[in-house]
């Protein structure tokens, strides 16, 4: 890999973040002919090489896979989503602190591949039934595009990254280009026929997973792990490490570059353009510029916002673009915190094998019809999982012996539980902005995060509580218990929003091609850009954007736009 910096520092395009996002826009522009200058705060993290813990068994690690007194007191935030096995794929809290105005967790993952390393890797489409909601609610603003819009971009996606699941052909979750699915096990499968006797509308699913059920696009198939979060080393699920990074190199077209703070993009008046970035060497603090005809902004929610506050000049006082004010507002992440638990007494002569990598999903129910009567706007969609109980259950039962040792080993009840990911609403007073006073190791001013969920997402809490409740009595389940963890916002590391896309300069950052309005050769296709949460995991989206922004951003240089 090309990791020397051009002499002139000059390029056609520039990269800001190497995650889910900015490897697809490295990808995309490289493959379009672009030299691309792909920046990356973080270290580097070679595909295969650097999976240190991959292989490890729990027993291989110290402490096995249980964090310290140590990690909990020194990184409060990140050990609440790491172990021992995945701890190198997080920041420091202490190296990299930040200012809660309100709770807020804020998960970070500084390295070449960023979360795109340790994510989820569900992937759902949106429906117009996402894109008008705005509109229809007379919340926010409306979004730009409608599916018809980014349909054929989800196609490009998807056929590249290799997405396993089922079609089911739900107006509210569209069906994609999948690889075969995964299997729901015998209580997954008792459930969702339960849902089909007694609730109409609600559809019960294997995930839509960006885990390869076969061999992809020069990758080996998942074999059932389940330690994705510690790096794949058979490419098995998607990466920028594993898929779109490779492409980019062989085009000969990138230079990456890891250890490069951003500071701030440069604006020259007169043309009413960006020129490039001013970069701060992570290791030595030199100030660095490089220069390019094309920026994308791929740093994530918080550090993309964050980036265009820095970027002051005479035309733009408060922020890079920021003519309406909105730079920095509207900050969402959906709500995870409801849900319910409970056991069954049956299939007691059924197990599974393996470790499959996902769950299931039931599709968003709530809100589907006009006048459905509820107390709150929009929807979730359920995600959950079905196994039997095993030792992890009785790890503190008290015993000794060939008795104790049968009863650790033998299985328990099946169980399932099941959560909602809901909607959060785009408010303007959850926001980031920057400090005044406090600086980082760097020099550049701390973030500061005030978020909070609204009675909308606490209303919707409790549906999700009192209707899972009802899904496994119904299905015959027992000890059926309710939950509404009231975790703080991040919690679901699904940020967005803060450069919201829209039809009105005075209302909004971009436009319908994730340009910045008043900087045209400045695209952000990162959760930043989003305008309402809707209640699917959003990556899938974000990299359906960024591949239509490339697109667009191209054609526009090659005409002279």
């Amino acid at each position: 890999m090309n990791l020397n910096i051009l002499q002139s520092n000059t390029y056609d395009a520039i990269v800001v973040g190497s995650g889910i996002s900015g490897g697809w826009a490295a990808m995309e522009l490289c493959k379009k002919g672009l030299k691309t200058l792909l920046l990356e705060r973080g270290r580097n993290v070679v595909h295969i090489k650097d999976y240190q813990t991959a292989n490890l068994a729990p027993w291989e690690f110290e402490h096995g896979l249980n964090n310290t007194q140590e990690d909990i007191a020194n990184d409060p935030i990140q050990c609440q989503v790491y172990n021992p096995a995945t701890k190198q794929f997080f920041v420091r809290d202490q190296e990299h602190p930040y200012i809660q105005d309100k709770p807020f967790n804020w998960f970070r993952g500084y390295q070449v591949g960023g979360r795109s390393l340790t994510w989820g890797r569900q992937c759902y489409r949106w429906s117009d039934l996402d894109f008008e909601a705005n509109l229809k609610d007379g919340i926010g603003v409306d979004w730009p595009i409608r599916y018809k819009d980014i349909k054929p971009w989800y196609d490009y996606v998807e056929t590249f990254i290799g997405i396993s699941g089922r079609k089911e052909n739900l107006n509210q979750l569209p069906d994609g280009e999948f690889l075969p699915p995964m299997e729901l096990n015998c209580i997954e499968k008792h459930l969702a026929d339960s849902l089909k006797k007694n609730e109409e509308k609600r559809i019960l699913t294997i995930a839509r997973v960006a885990n390869l059920t076969r061999g992809w696009n020069g990758r080996n198939p998942c074999m059932n792990r389940n330690l994705c979060e510690r790096g794949c080393p058979y490419g098995g699920y998607f990466s920028t490490n594993s898929s779109t990074l490779p492409v980019a190199v062989d085009t000969g077209n990138l230079v990456l570059r890891p250890f490069s703070v951003v500071k701030e993009v440069l604006y020259d008046d007169q043309t009413q353009k960006a020129t490039g970035v001013l970069v701060i060497d992570a290791i030595t603090k030199e100030e660095i510029e490089f220069k390019s005809r094309v920026i994308f902004l791929n740093a994530s929610t918080i550090n993309t916002a964050a980036i265009l506050l820095k970027s002051k000049s005479r035309r733009f006082p408060n922020g890079l673009g920021n003519d309406s004010g909105q730079l920095g507002h509207n900050l969402m992440d959906h709500h995870s915190s409801a849900g319910a638990f409970g056991i069954h007494g049956g299939f007691r002569d059924k197990y599974y094998k393996g470790r499959r990598p996902c769950g299931f999903l039931i599709a968003r129910y709530r809100n589907l019809r006009e006048n459905e009567q509820l107390n709150f706007l929009r929807g979730y969609n359920i995600q959950g999982r079905g196994e039997r109980q095993n030792w992890h259950h009785r790890k503190n039962a008290i015993g000794f012996g060939a008795d104790f040792k049968q009863t650790l080993t033998t299985p328990g009840p099946w169980q399932v539980w099941m959560g909602g990911w809901g909607e959060c609403l785009p408010y303007y007073k959850n926001h980031i902005s920057l400090d005044e006073n406090e600086t980082d190791r760097w020099g550049m001013p701390l973030v500061r995060v005030s978020f909070s969920f609204g009675d909308n997402e606490r209303m919707m809490m409790e549906d999700i509580r009192h209707t899972s409740e009802q899904m496994l009595k119904s299905a015959g389940f027992e000890q059926v218990d309710g939950f509404i963890y009231d975790k703080p916002g991040g919690s679901t590391i699904h940020e967005m929003g803060t450069a919201r896309m829209g039809n009105d300069p005075e209302t909004s950052v971009l436009n319908a091609h994730n340009q910045i309005h008043s900087v045209k050769n400045v695209f952000v296709t990162d959760g930043s850009c989003m305008t309402s949460s809707a209640c699917q995991n959003p990556s899938l989206t974000y990299m359906a954007l960024t591949a239509r922004a490339c697109d667009f951003a191209v054609k526009q240089m090659t005409f002279g736009g």
